[in-house]
């Protein structure tokens, strides 16, 4: 299967001031508020939906089609993905815009002052998919993550015309969506994606029951924390699959985007819906033990042996057919 990810690319800047910004603020001036912290520390990690999903999906050498608007400033970022595995032929660079930013300051509170800057992300919407499946040589399956909102609409009415499967994937943009546009994003895709949260968010400003958009969609995949993941399929039992131990909780961002990716290029290698949940929950567990959405190094070996000792020897001999 040739697969394609559409969504955001990103760069987190993020840094730490020592003290209280509640210090710093005075009660009666805050309508003319004017400050500058001196941080410790700055961390700049890669970040973006659809660039997190790819690299993971490059590391089980999955070879994704990252479809997506970046910067002038990208380069050293597309030398990264390229050399993980991610194809990058299809990013649009943006000639007048910086690729999308959140620049965040954490006091020693924990309390967060942020901003998050779309820059290159608005030009998702110009992307063509039909030029993205003629350059290499047709699509799918494409999943249509987090975007710009005029992008995703745009690339699932496309992926609706040109007959090409489609997931519908709203993450981070389901809190600006109203009912009418989550329903156009979701019907008659293949797989629908959410959390928890997400599931009940989606049911509520739809007026969709659960049955009814099991109708509309395929599959609907529901990520459930540390108990795993749950497939509901019209006319069938659901799956459900658990997560192996983690040896570590570090940083939970980035957990569902590392469970898609594994789940999608289990799908590329025709093992079942069970299996393919398995790989996304092992790959997801390996992020949540890593500082960072794109820092796991993926040791085959020891990916196999956790991955053996979760779900036993018969669903590692299927993975590990393939996972070179």
């Amino acid at each position: 299967m040739r697969i394609a990810v559409t969504g955001s690319i990103a760069t987190d800047h993020l840094m730490t001031f020592p003290g209280r910004f509640a210090d710093q603020l005075v009660a009666d001036q805050l309508h003319t508020v004017s400050l500058s912290f001196l941080v410790d520390n700055l961390d700049v990690r890669r970040g973006g939906v659809a660039a997190n999903i790819c690299f993971g999906m490059g590391q089980l050498g999955g070879g994704p089609v990252l479809v997506g608007a970046a910067g002038f400033d990208f380069d050293e970022y597309r030398a990264w993905l390229d050399r993980h595995g991610v194809d990058t032929g299809s990013v649009r660079i943006s000639e007048v815009l910086h690729t999308a930013r959140f620049v965040c300051t954490t006091d020693q509170d924990h309390n967060q002052i942020g901003s998050f800057y779309t820059g290159a992300m608005s030009e998702a919407r110009l992307i063509e998919l039909k030029a993205v499946a003629d350059r290499v040589g047709g699509l799918d399956l494409v999943l249509i993550g987090a975007d710009d909102p005029e992008a995703m609409l745009r690339h699932t009415e496309e992926c609706r015309t040109r007959g090409i499967p489609f997931a519908a994937d709203f993450s981070q943009q389901i809190a600006r969506m109203d009912g009418t546009e989550i329903r156009t994003l979701m019907d008659g895709a293949a797989y629908l994606f959410s959390n928890e949260y997400e599931k009940g968010l989606i049911e509520s400003k739809t007026g969709w029951s659960e049955q009814e958009i099991l109708e509309r969609v395929g599959r609907r995949v529901t990520t459930l924390g540390s108990r795993g993941v749950r497939i509901d399929r019209v006319g069938e039992e659901p799956i459900e699959v658990g997560c192996p131990q983690e040896e570590a909780k570090v940083d939970p961002t980035g957990v569902g985007d590392a469970f898609r990716a594994g789940f999608l290029t289990g799908l590329s290698w025709g093992v079942s819906e069970e299996r393919a949940a398995q790989v996304g929950c092992m790959l997801a567990t390996l992020v949540i033990e890593t500082l960072g959405t794109q820092e796991y190094t993926l040791r085959r070996a020891n990916f196999m042996e956790r991955f053996t000792k979760a779900y036993g020897d018969e669903a590692a001999a299927e993975v590990q057919a393939h996972l070179v």
